[in-house]
């Protein structure tokens, strides 16, 4: 078989099985077994593939069937324009986290900073956040030692060993510092509602990562009680939060001395970022 025969045959079986995206993660899945950019692949369309190549796609076909997210079968995902290794310990990196990331490198930009990053999981925000403000160090924490493993080569790969320090650690544990930045994307689903997330989510990524409680706001609750302990007077909090969650939250943050100085809405127009100041 050649390589388009390879596209066609991947993005219909795909398509009977109604994932909509079914030509370009047949295309992502074929780079990914050949090692080369879609580009190549969709140019150099009457390469022949060797029998042992097709087998491989094939079986990422039939992962893919079975809904498993691409970014776990590639083990990579693009999180503000750099690739990070990710696995199904990790939760996978999404569009609008970038927009928290885009406003506090804007405010901080020439500034030299400690950060927390609560949750850290694939490293993603931290190392991104380190990659723009220069002169910063971070910490990232995650209760999950595997996750702390894929942020320790994440950092490897973009060369931010020196500034990132990964532990696996617990944020209601004792910190012999205070920060001038806290982030934290921590899981916000209420529990009832695990069971009508999309099957690529609810039956692949961490339930660790998604599960928020009752109401949601569990851990959101704990980090913000947490983060008066730790951060600086004047020091930000960049939370990422659910749709719906933003009067809640709000008020938690009125009530523990933050004035919200941003509010980030995603593209589809709901409040999903939230950044505070402490004012102690």
């Amino acid at each position: 078989m050649n390589t388009i025969d390879l596209v066609n045959y991947g993005a219909d079986k795909l398509r009977q099985r109604k994932i909509r995206t079914y030509k370009l993660d047949a295309e992502i899945l074929l780079s990914k077994v050949l090692k080369k950019t879609r580009e190549q692949i969709l140019v150099e369309f009457d390469q022949k593939i060797d029998k042992i190549q097709v087998s491989h796609y094939n079986n990422l076909i039939f992962r893919r069937l079975s809904h498993e997210p691409i970014a776990y079968l590639v083990k990579e995902k693009e999180f503000w324009s750099k690739k990070f290794i990710i696995d199904s310990n990790t939760l996978i990196p999404r569009p609008e986290t970038e927009l928290m990331v885009e406003k506090l490198v804007k405010i901080n930009k020439n500034k030299s900073l400690m950060i927390l990053d609560i949750g850290t999981g694939s490293g993603c925000i931290l190392l991104s956040l380190l990659s723009e403000i220069k002169n910063s160090k971070g910490v990232g924490i995650d209760i999950s030692k595997k996750a702390i493993n894929i942020a320790k080569k994440n950092a490897e790969r973009h060369k931010i060993l020196r500034r990132a320090k990964f532990l696996k650690k617990s944020f209601d544990n004792y910190f012999q510092q205070k920060f001038d930045l806290i982030v934290a994307n921590l899981p916000y689903i209420p529990s009832y509602n695990i069971k009508n997330l999309d099957e690529d989510v609810r039956k692949y990524e961490p339930k660790l990562a998604l599960d928020g409680g009752k109401d949601g706001l569990d851990l959101i609750r704990k980090v913000i009680y947490k983060a008066k302990e730790i951060l600086k007077i004047k020091g930000l909090l960049g939370l990422e939060i659910g749709n719906g969650q933003y009067k809640k939250v709000s008020k938690l943050l009125t009530e523990n001395k933050f004035r919200i100085e941003h509010k980030l809405f995603d593209y589809k127009d709901n409040i999903r970022c939230l950044v505070s100041r402490f004012n102690n």
